[in-house]
């Protein structure tokens, strides 16, 4: 399981830049400065997550059950959260209206939410067995 971790950390971190690059310069004269502030903190929240699965992978300090469901998730929150604000932050640029499908955005980061809950309720109860 950390090896797929730390692959799918190194694949959204690849991903971050590659679509930071991409928002930065080639969105700039086709959408508006709010919507490519908007597509910004859909990069911002994947590299940060890109991240805390690098760490999730390559610790021992956490339960390997643990790392499993903060693993799912990450992933299904950045598909929910990124992916539906890169779609509304492009909205005009494509022939779906992503507005329609706007609800998951915050399912998205209510799962970012519990997968740092998981980690801290696992630092917590690993504390108090063996000291960090």
């Amino acid at each position: 399981m950390n090896k797929t971790i730390l692959v799918t950390a190194s694949i959204l971190g690849i991903l971050s830049i590659i679509l930071g690059a991409f928002g930065a310069h080639a969105l700039k004269g086709l959408i508006p400065h709010e919507s490519q502030q908007t597509f910004e903190t859909g990069v911002r929240y994947q590299m940060y997550h890109a991240l805390l699965l690098l760490f999730i992978g390559s610790t021992h300090l956490i339960q390997q059950k643990t790392k499993k469901i903060i693993y799912y998730l990450v992933v299904v929150g950045l598909l929910f959260f990124s992916g539906s604000i890169y779609g509304l932050a492009t909205n005009e640029l494509s022939t779906f209206n992503f507005k329609s499908i706007g609800f998951i955005t915050p399912i998205g980061g209510l799962s970012l939410i519990f997968a740092w809950i998981f980690l801290f309720i696992d630092f917590i109860k690993n504390s108090s067995k063996k000291q960090i």
